[in-house]
């Protein structure tokens, strides 16, 4: 009896134990394997994908291949080269390439290859040996040619050339750099003369070519897609993205091309003056799918699907009355379907097109879903799925039944510990009467007697959105619940996932709608909530989130301090030291010189008179989006106003922070901030 009991109270014990829950902390982010890339093997007996698993303790990460088989053995590690990622199956599913910086007999460590392996495992062979880097492999149909791309100088007819030049530049004791036209950088690099070009190599032999020997990037260095290049299914001609206009700094009209591989003809395909992207070729290799713009220098326009018959030479748009813009894709292995993701109210959804009928059917509903895959005889999707209590893991949809079943568990063993707030959402009536939706992440030991200080977190674009993933964009969400804060999200106008007229609202009216709908969100929180405590409110945001935050200190003193986060000051002067000028025109309407009141009425440099908010001031050397000098000038006003602020300044990092140590002391700071305000 004695011995029983004692068992009892040691299994409740243990059972305690387990059920408790800990706080959620920064290395948790980062303390599981993050995977993408996704792959199924064309017998679809197996998946393979990339994991990264970061080391805490000096920060690194390592990056390799995990095999997922679909027999029901448990995934493992498939390769072990710590650089390697971007898995793509050979036609036959007997061997898989990927790129690896691993370093081997004719490689450099650092310097990226095209290695190969055999799916049943065994010693990587290095495929590709290019002093300018490969990347991003695909196959052709018959498994004897693989296309990739590496950025070369487009005078250089070979790879010593290539060699010779970069040599040359780094011994040389002139640093300087000589420009003539734009774009003379780009988003965090420094035009350096290269150009993307598109390479065949030979499987057996090693041998490459350069398809695009242009003084153009093909594909482009901006707006390109996802999926840039690949061959038809007769491996006759190869279709890729390239921009061909003069000045590509204003210009978004990439376009779809096909090369003949015997004869070098090139052919323009598609005709939008819009963005076009992502070629893909049906199975049957009739059509041609792409992704489409219709509006010349807008690169949040509507995407659309277009489809285009190559017997017959037409084009046909397949989503133009379904109203959101569509995510990736890919085709059916029959050509009757094909499958995408497009982002609605904070979900990226998957969808089914039936070519014939136009029908579009929603399978997926309830993550943010990404990397899908089809199984050969089309019964089976898989894909990586997230919601905002748990990381993407791999899923499968069966496309008979509509059954969902879970694949992996990576993240099991670490949120299975954590106490985490699964978040509410909610919508209310925003600016010009329209439906503004949001998310609410409580503590997650709530109390509803309590009271609480308000976060309220603003996402860039602005032509973005909220994601109900756990999210890493700007802030994690848990963790500022964790804080005791609770967290709001709105999606104001300009928002993707709501209709292409409420994305189209923002232009020309950053400071207008935009701010009522954020300031009326907040209303709606206090009116709807008593918990809420309306004398502890700050906002946070980030690139265009970061406009917001210093718009809004010239125009209310309602938030008891703020962080701004790679946000533009100065409309004008943002404008001159900015890179893609496409983004500006549009938003604008034009040139500054000869629009200069378009981009005045919403420039908060215009009202540092009003500033009064205590704020955070946040932003890297090599930010070439929002160039630094932004955030020096809104520092630089605020404590000339004798405003409380701090800057927090990166000299190694651009519009967003890689390093996993700055990451965290941004976290840190950030949370200093807040609880000096909100505590």
């Amino acid at each position: 009896m004695k011995k029983s009991l004692i068992l009892l109270v040691l299994v409740l014990a243990a059972s305690t134990q387990a059920d408790q829950k800990r706080q959620i902390i920064f290395n948790d982010l980062y303390s599981f394997p993050q995977i993408k890339n996704l792959s199924l093997s064309p017998d679809n007996r197996n998946l393979i994908c990339e994991s990264k698993i970061y080391n805490l303790e000096d920060d690194s990460y390592a990056t390799n291949l995990w095999l997922v088989p679909l027999n029901g053995i448990p995934a493992y590690q498939f390769t072990n080269g710590n650089h390697d990622s971007s898995p793509r199956w050979s036609p036959d599913s007997k061997t898989i390439a990927f790129i690896s910086a691993r370093g081997g007999d004719s490689a450099e460590v650092n310097i990226s290859q095209i290695w190969l392996m055999p799916a049943g495992g065994g010693e990587a062979r290095q495929l590709t040996n290019i002093s300018t880097e490969a990347d991003d492999p695909v196959w052709s149909k018959d498994g004897r040619m693989i296309l990739f791309e590496s950025s070369v100088y487009p005078d250089c007819e070979n790879d010593n050339c290539n060699r010779q030049r970069d040599e040359d530049k780094a011994a040389s004791k002139i640093k300087a750099k000589l420009y003539d036209d734009l774009l003379f950088r780009h988003y965090k690099y420094w035009e350096d003369g290269k150009r993307n070009h598109i390479f065949k190599v030979d499987v057996q032999t090693g041998e490459y070519q350069n398809l695009t020997p242009f003084d153009k990037d093909a594909p482009p260095i901006a707006l390109a897609g996802d999926h840039r290049y690949c061959f038809s299914p007769d491996g006759s001609e190869v279709t890729f993205v390239m921009n061909t206009d003069t000045v590509i700094a204003v210009s978004t009209n990439n376009d779809i091309f096909t090369l003949s591989i015997k004869n070098r003809q090139l052919t323009r395909i598609s005709t939008s003056p819009g963005n076009d992207t992502d070629p893909c070729y049906s199975p049957s290799g009739r059509y041609l799918a792409y992704r489409s713009m219709a509006r010349a220098g807008f690169e949040a326009d509507q995407k659309d699907l277009i489809i285009y018959d190559r017997t017959r030479k037409t084009f046909t748009n397949k989503t133009e009355s379904f109203d959101r813009s569509i995510g990736e894709f890919i085709w059916g292995p029959y050509s009757k379907y094909i499958y995408f993701t497009a982002v609605d109210k904070g979900w990226i959804k998957i969808h089914r097109l039936t070519i014939k009928s136009g029908e579009i059917k929603a399978l997926v509903d309830d993550g943010v879903c990404s990397d899908i895959q089809i199984s050969s005889n089309g019964n089976h999707l898989y894909y990586l799925k997230a919601t905002a209590t748990r990381h993407y893991e791999i899923f499968e949809y069966n496309n008979k039944n509509g059954s969902e079943t879970r694949l992996t568990h990576y993240t099991d063993s670490l949120f299975s510990r954590l106490n985490l707030s699964e978040p509410e959402y909610f919508r209310f009536e925003g600016a010009r009467g329209d439906s503004v939706h949001g998310i609410l992440t409580l503590p997650p030991d709530f109390t509803p007697t309590r009271q609480y200080p308000l976060t309220l977190l603003i996402h860039g674009g602005p032509q973005w959105c909220w994601l109900r993933n756990f999210n890493y964009y700007g802030w994690n969400t848990q963790i500022l619940a964790d804080q005791g804060y609770v967290v709001a999200q709105i999606d104001p106008h300009g928002s993707r996932g709501y209709g292409q007229d409420f994305v189209d609202a923002v232009t020309d009216d950053w400071g207008g709608a935009p701010y009522e709908d954020l300031l009326l969100g907040i209303d709606y929180l206090i009116a709807e909530h008593e918990y809420i405590d309306t004398t502890k409110l700050a906002a946070l945001g980030r690139s265009y989130g970061g406009y917001m935050i210093n718009w809004i200190n010239g125009q209310t003193d309602r938030f008891a301090c703020l962080v701004s986060v790679s946000g533009d000051f100065d409309n004008i002067s943002a404008y001159y030291s900015t890179e893609e000028l496409w983004f500006p025109n549009w938003e604008f309407g034009g040139w500054p010189w000869e629009n200069k009141e378009g981009y005045l009425k919403h420039s908060p440099a215009e009202y540092v008179h009003n500033f009064k908010t205590p704020t955070l001031v946040i932003h890297g050397q090599l930010d070439y989006r929002v160039d630094v000098s932004q955030g020096l000038m809104m520092f630089t006003a605020l404590r000339a106003r004798d405003i409380p602020a701090q800057l927090l300044y990166f000299p190694d990092e651009g519009h967003s922070l890689m390093k996993l140590h700055n990451i965290r002391y941004q976290y840190e700071v950030q949370l200093d901030w807040l609880a000096e305000y909100l505590k």
